[in-house]
């Protein structure tokens, strides 16, 4: 995917991409690829490849509607598992009226993400340093909507990222086929006190590989029991 075709395809979903998000965007690819040199950030490295599988599937959460979410508020977004901050400094640079919190267990990544943030000057944005399992245990009830991008299986991602969701806010895991995931985790939901009420499925331009944001909305206030314990959760 060009550039050109990066901003037709991006106007096709609703976004209007000024000179400075396009200029943010291009100064953000060449950091992760400086960095990449140094530390292993994403496989995907190609201009056209990286606009593609990165940025435009990052903002395909446009495609959530405004009446549930509206990323041109003063919303506050959590990542979770941003890995090289993905969606997460697609959208800030995007949608700059979000108040948004990248979550990753590597502190390398970290290190990269607090580097885009300043070389970018970008505010309201922060990162963390942690397993989101032991984030969410002293954070509840803190975010209208926590998102997250191919990090782990919906039944454990839903328990240890439901509990930083405001009542009445949302999870929307970016996810590719997840049939069988959403069946396994009916009863985690229930639990949770959370229902799925949507899932929008669609597919990348040009390659045309199938996409699913699955929207979960909290309903009651997360029980202290959850979430459980888990191993450790790799970026996918």
């Amino acid at each position: 995917m060009n550039k050109e075709t990066f901003i037709n395809e991006v106007n096709k979903l609703g976004i209007t991409l000024t000179d400075d998000m396009l200029l943010k965007l291009d100064r953000y690819y060449h950091l992760l690829v400086e960095w990449n040199n140094k530390m292993n950030l994403t496989s995907i490295t190609k201009e056209e490849d990286v606009y593609l599988k990165h940025f435009y599937d990052s903002l395909t959460l446009y495609k959530t509607p405004k009446e549930l979410i509206d990323l041109n508020s003063n919303i506050k977004v959590c990542d979770v598992g941003t890995g090289a901050g993905f969606p997460g400094i697609v959208l800030k640079i995007v949608f700059p009226s979000i108040d948004i919190t990248l979550v990753d267990s590597l502190n390398k990544r970290i290190t990269f993400l607090n580097e885009v943030i300043k070389d970018l000057n970008l505010t309201n944005i922060k990162t963390v340093h942690s397993r989101i399992e032991e984030y969410s245990k002293n954070l509840r009830e803190e975010f209208d909507l926590v998102t997250s991008r191919a990090v782990a299986n919906l039944k454990i991602l839903s328990e240890i990222s439901l509990p930083l969701v405001k009542v009445n806010g949302y999870f929307i895991p970016m996810k590719a086929n997840v049939e069988e995931e959403i069946k396994e985790s009916t009863e985690i939901l229930k639990k949770l006190d959370s229902k799925i009420i949507d899932t929008i499925s669609f597919n990348l331009p040009i390659e045309n590989s199938i996409r699913n944001l699955v929207i979960i909305k909290k309903l009651k206030e997360t029980n202290k029991k959850y979430p459980r314990e888990f191993n450790k959760i790799k970026k996918g």
